[in-house]
């Protein structure tokens, strides 16, 4: 049976493990060595392969037996699916708000809005209002603990966006918060969905496009098992 200070160490190591390959630190297709990562975490190399065989659960990672393990490439399929479940949980969340709106949250994402449209935001910083900013909506409509179901299925989705965000100006994005807050606060519910569906949808077109200009960072059904020869190769 697992110590609490091992299962506490492999949530710290399988968390950051995360975090880097959500954040493109470790790129899709790039090759994790067991013992370099635990020499930069300063652990053993158990939690790592621990961590990364729930990260291959997830589909972030592969595990090939006698070759390695790597950043799995973005797959389409999983961007789709997650897509999917945003908004049927999104959009299903708004038809519950209730009529008195809880003035905490709301004043909480009118500072939000205003951070969004600090100038020199880089890409973390935008992402991470962001989800504070959908996770909020939630709140209000009495649904926040859906978040954490959205967030668990949306790690290719979440890998796909920044790589949209890299070319698409946080701007546009943090105009159609605003819209979509500014509906809920009317009590517009239908607005609000459109404006919702436009805004998600408007995310996935993007993510279509940098598919389309950087297929090599996505999966696609030719993908085989890489090799190891003198540089990591995909074939």
């Amino acid at each position: 049976m697992a110590t609490p200070t091992r299962r506490s160490s492999r949530r710290t190591v399988y968390e950051t493990l995360r975090r880097k390959v959500l954040t493109l630190e470790f790129p899709p297709g790039s090759a994790l060595s067991e013992n370099e990562l635990a020499a930069q975490l300063g652990v053993s190399r158990t939690p790592v392969r621990e961590s990364l065989i729930l990260l291959a659960e997830e589909g972030l990672v592969q595990v090939f037996p006698q070759v390695g393990s790597f950043v799995s490439r973005v797959d389409p399929a999983r961007v789709a699916d997650a897509q999917f479940l945003r908004e049927a949980v999104e959009l299903a969340s708004l038809e519950d708000l209730p009529r008195e709106l809880d003035p905490e949250i709301v004043a909480e994402m009118r500072e939000n809005l205003a951070a969004q449209r600090r100038p020199g935001l880089d890409v973390e910083e935008f992402f991470a209002l962001d989800e504070a900013f959908h996770h909020a909506l939630l709140r209000l409509a009495g649904h926040g603990s859906a978040w954490a179901t959205v967030v668990s299925a949306k790690g290719h989705l979440d890998r796909a966006r920044r790589l949209g965000l890299q070319a698409t100006a946080p701007p546009a994005f943090a105009a159609q918060h605003e819209q979509i807050f500014e509906a809920v606060l009317a009590g517009d519910v239908d607005a609000a969905r459109r404006a919702m569906r436009a805004h998600l949808r408007a995310v996935f077109d993007d993510v279509e496009q940098i598919r389309l200009r950087s297929p090599e960072l996505f999966a696609s059904n030719r993908d085989a098992v890489p090799v190891r020869r003198n540089v990591v190769v995909w074939e």
